[in-house]
């Protein structure tokens, strides 16, 4: 019941541009489970309308977002009965884009050219997750986000936005050298303190880079996460497809993890939905509404950078790149895209390669 052409939109991006890609076989979050009620839901995903709607018992599917009829968007329709009906003749479908119903038909309505463009859904830990090939069963899940329900933690969750493209985000969100300049005061200054050992690990889908030696940031959030200084425990990692991971260990007390998965809308426009879970020596009631104000100045910072950066591609008709080695992640992030891009999914699990380089904080 696939269709090879609604398929094709999602596996070849646009001449001339480095680092925007269309991933298949990879979940995304569309929404988050309490936006999804008893409405169709129209969401976009790399660049193709879907819609969102819950069946009878509650499971959410997802629908290429036009009805096989006449074109018209299903999303302007309605649920009746756990079934999609279209709004134009009331055609009604399945989460597996089965037509179950045609409105003045005495025939079977299940002909193949009747169904619609189906994608596998799953729902867990409040959000709705879409795979991104049509017409197939998924041979793997989505990611669970670490330290939801561990003890001692709290979490706060946000969904965010930006003009930029997948690739932009994640790099964005694990580059050091950007936070002394674009969030001085908040992370880091520009003041550099020493020069420390950065390991960085690459494997078959994903890449770590652990900062060691690194004291504590003199910024306001360095601040929160470590009142009285010392030499904190940094990790910065990236996972396929699009999960962006940042974490700060002090001691015994002091832990946070944000955790960022993202989802490409279009080729220049990323929703995040950020997690961030944390256990301070401070009382968690006071730290809750400072961090999610902070959290968001931070985050309008990046998108308003990464907006002008789009801006600039697209006012030249290209991208151009220069790297040094303390651009840590963002060349790797973009290789293993560009494998998943090419479907190399049948791969063997290939070894951790582990290289060492130094920077200053």
């Amino acid at each position: 019941m696939g269709s090879s052409r609604e398929e094709a939109r999602g596996t070849a991006a646009p001449s001339g541009l480095v680092s925007v890609v269309r991933l298949p076989h990879c979940w995304f979050i569309l929404c988050t489970s309490s936006e999804l009620g008893r409405k169709p839901l129209a969401r976009m995903l790399q660049g193709v309308p879907l819609v969102l709607f819950r069946a009878a018992d509650g499971k959410p599917g997802a629908l290429a977002d036009r009805c096989p009829h006449r074109n018209v968007p299903l999303s302007l329709g309605r649920v009746v009965g756990g079934q999609l009906q279209c709004g134009y003749h009331g055609w009604r479908f399945d989460t597996a884009g089965q037509c179950r119903a045609v409105p003045g038909f005495t025939g079977e309505p299940e002909a193949k050219s009747r169904c619609a463009v189906w994608y596998a859904t799953r729902e867990q830990e409040g959000f709705v997750w879409v795979y991104s090939t049509p017409g197939v069963e998924p041979t793997h899940e989505p990611y669970r986000f670490p330290l939801l329900n561990a003890p001692g933690y709290s979490t706060v969750r946000r969904v965010l936005r930006a003009k930029g493209s997948l690739h932009a985000l994640l790099e964005n969100t694990l580059d050091v050298p950007h936070t002394s300049f674009l969030h001085g005061g908040l992370f880091r200054t520009e003041k550099k303190r020493g020069e420390i050992d950065v390991v960085v690990r690459r494997g078959a889908d994903r890449v770590e880079a652990e900062y060691i030696g690194e004291p504590r940031p003199e910024g306001l959030v360095g601040r929160l996460l470590a009142p009285g200084g010392g030499v904190l425990r940094h990790f910065d990692r990236f996972l396929m497809p699009s999960i962006a991971q940042v974490e700060y260990q002090l001691g015994a007390d002091s832990h946070m993890m944000v955790t960022s998965a993202m989802t490409p809308v279009e080729d220049w426009d990323t929703l995040v939905y950020a997690v961030v879970t944390f256990r301070l020596p401070l009382p968690h009631w006071l730290i809750k509404p400072f961090i999610t104000p902070v959290a968001l100045h931070i985050f309008q910072q990046d998108a308003r950078i990464l907006e002008r950066q789009t801006e600039t591609i697209r006012r030249f008709g290209s991208e151009s790149f220069a790297s040094t080695e303390v651009d840590v992640l963002g060349p790797s992030i973009l290789r293993l895209m560009r494998q998943a891009e090419r479907d190399k999914t049948s791969a063997a699990p290939a070894e951790v390669h582990e290289t060492r380089l130094k920077m200053q904080v």
